[in-house]
């Protein structure tokens, strides 16, 4: 198995570069990783824009059902698309990230799908798998 994918930017570079953060999948339990890890990135100064269809709110962000239901001057600023979901609901995810025109998709430890990878790096997005990026942030940036 590939530990990660990643195309021109090492992931210091990304981590450092980029500070806006759609996290899809998120979840309002303080004990799921998506949470914790959202928590992390908001308090390490990135903007997170949380995506899940069965939320109104989470951590005092308004949730969207998906990347196109955040509002265009929102969108517009994603660029790192954060991905907790199963491995088979990854692609139709890489094909809203490229249509917001997001420059990473991360697909968080445990996540892996060959095919949406390699669709993100021929619309030429950066593009992580089987990585935790709050623990990466903390060994590389912080």
């Amino acid at each position: 198995m590939q530990r990660f994918t990643l195309i021109t930017m090492d992931i210091a570079t990304i981590l450092t570069k980029y500070k806006h953060i759609a996290v899809v999948g998120i979840s309002d339990k303080p004990e799921r990783a998506s949470n914790g890890v959202a928590r992390y990135l908001i308090q390490a100064g990135y903007t997170i824009y949380p995506v899940n269809p069965m939320l109104n709110t989470v951590l005092g962000h308004e949730c969207r059902p998906s990347l196109s239901a955040i509002p265009p001057e929102k969108r517009d600023l994603i660029e790192i698309v954060d991905i907790f979901r199963k491995p088979q609901d990854v692609p139709p995810v890489v094909d809203e990230a490229i249509a917001i025109g997001a420059k990473v998709v991360w697909m968080q430890l445990g996540i892996t799908n060959a095919a949406a990878a390699e669709k993100a790096r021929n619309a030429g997005l950066d593009v992580v798998q089987n990585r935790c990026i709050s623990v990466e942030h903390m060994h590389l940036v912080s």
